[in-house]
């Protein structure tokens, strides 16, 4: 029988530590949640790779590292409230619900957002909410939000995404040119966003975060 306790320890000291991600949410989180819960049932033994987890129907799973050093350069305090874009089946809220006043997740495939619901409420995450329907509009109706994250690639972020952040708000978002990306963190000032370079990564663009969207109307 897999010992995943032992390989969430083993991904956050061969993982998550080396990255400079010390905070102690962060690790307390990650340690804690089960993140073979939140993959289809036929990836959990690769759970806790060091690579983006392919979860089927054109979403994947942030590699730790990189879900580790977002949520430390976004430094979310426990009176927040948190947009997680593109949640998939939960793992990246389930981890951010143990650092934030209360986590709004969003996902358009409707039977990844009823698995996200349901592993969300099994992990006791009371304090987060999985709402179905397009990533590039947000949950407005839930906002505005103090913290967005985006889970997944992006060319170009919408307005009706962006304009959901707070004044003083922070955003966090990995943009691809090519096969190459930057995590960048956004602070919004004046109804402003200016960016700064975190680190880089790499992943595919979500569906609707294509240039393509810059031009629709």
């Amino acid at each position: 029988m897999t010992d995943f306790s032992k390989r969430r320890t083993m991904m956050v000291d061969t993982q998550v530590r080396p990255s400079d991600v010390t905070k102690f949410p962060i690790i307390d989180a990650m340690l804690t949640v089960a993140r073979e819960d939140f993959v289809p049932a036929t990836r959990r033994e690769a759970a806790y790779v060091g690579e983006n987890l392919d979860m089927g129907q054109g979403r994947m799973l942030f590699e730790p590292r990189t879900l580790a050093k977002m949520l430390d350069a976004l430094a979310i305090d426990g009176d927040e409230l948190v947009l997680d874009v593109g949640c998939g089946m939960g793992y990246s809220t389930a981890v951010i619900a143990r650092m934030a006043q209360a986590v709004v997740a969003v996902e358009q495939d409707e039977a990844m957002a009823h698995e996200a619901q349901d592993a969300l409420v099994a992990a006791g995450a009371d304090n987060a909410v999985v709402h179905t329907g397009e990533l590039i509009s947000g949950a407005a109706q839930h906002g505005p939000y103090d913290v967005i994250i985006v889970e997944g690639g992006v060319t170009a972020l919408p307005d009706a995404l962006t304009d959901q952040l707070k004044e003083g708000g922070r955003i966090v978002a990995l943009f691809m040119e090519g096969v190459l990306g930057e995590v960048r963190l956004g602070s919004k000032r004046d109804g402003h966003i200016s960016w700064r370079l975190a680190f880089n990564a790499t992943a595919p663009v979500l569906p609707g975060f294509g240039k393509e969207m810059s031009f629709t109307f």
